[in-house]
């Protein structure tokens, strides 16, 4: 058990830090596509819920193959602080701006911390109770379901809030603009 929350600590870390990083990498890279896929290309709550998911899903990955025979329940517990951290990026941010009207830089950064706090705290405290290893496939299908949908609607945002860029006044994405 010692290992296991050590290795959850790591992760808030680790994936604090790679999310940083990656919101950052899509202009670094000089607007690479494939980069893209896996990094913000714009400024809307859409894309910034990459920077949990994919440090998240790598770290998720990590733990499963080194802890699977010791935490037989750690497959379903990841893959649901996965997706419950993911969504819960535009879930705070919408409730914080919907009470104060506006966005405030460093209140989007802790709902960022937060998610992954959140995440990572029920990942451990469920691979631990094993409460949802009855639902391993159904919530790796989600994990799949999310992972093909930030492949999708960054080629193809749809027309939704959540999917704008506000510091574009027509609200185009990026990158679907670069493939056009």
């Amino acid at each position: 058990m010692k290992h296991l929350k050590h290795y959850t600590i790591i992760g808030i870390i680790f994936v604090t830090i790679m999310g940083t990083l990656a919101h950052f990498l899509y202009d670094w890279s000089g607007k690479n596509r494939v980069v893209g896929l896996f990094t913000p290309v714009n400024e809307s709550v859409w894309e910034h819920m990459k920077l949990l998911f994919f440090p998240m899903l790598l770290y998720t990955l990590l733990m499963i193959f080194k802890f699977r025979k010791q935490y037989p329940c750690i497959s379903s517990a990841l893959c649901f602080g996965l997706s419950l951290g993911t969504l819960l990026i535009p879930v705070l941010f919408y409730a914080y701006t919907a009470v104060l009207g506006k966005n405030i830089l460093i209140l989007d950064v802790c709902t960022f911390i937060l998610s992954i706090i959140i995440a990572f705290w029920l990942s451990y405290k469920l691979t631990l109770s094993c409460r949802l290893e009855p639902y391993t496939f159904l919530l790796c299908c989600l994990v799949g379901i999310l992972f093909i949908c930030f492949m999708l609607f960054t080629c193809h945002p749809p027309a939704a809030e959540i999917f704008e860029d506000p510091t574009h006044s027509q609200a185009l994405n990026t990158y679907s603009s670069l493939t056009a």
